[in-house]
């Protein structure tokens, strides 16, 4: 039986250059949390859970408008930007 790391991309950016992007880690991450492992999924990508909660809003705000969507959205887009920077940083340069 196939499993979902079966179906998952390679990162272009390691199979090039050897290097981690910022996006690394995020197919496995869901991978984890569709198997309940949802501490490991946090390890794996720090920015996944935010990343869920900023879709979701995004996707409930288009078919029901909120009054204060836009600033929630604003304030989510930028702690996924600083997990995703913050997580690569360490990947790349600490760790």
């Amino acid at each position: 039986m196939m499993s979902p790391e079966d179906y998952m991309l390679p990162c272009l950016n390691k199979k090039l250059f050897g290097l981690d992007c910022m996006g690394c880690g995020m197919q496995r991450s869901i991978a984890l949390i569709l198997n309940g492992d949802f501490i490991a999924a946090f390890q794996m990508y720090p920015a996944i859970y935010s990343l869920i909660a900023l879709v979701g809003l995004i996707f409930i705000n288009y078919f029901m408008n909120f009054k204060h969507a836009h600033k929630i959205i604003i304030i989510l887009a930028l702690i996924n930007g600083f997990l995703i920077l913050g997580n690569f940083i360490y990947k790349t340069f600490i760790n």
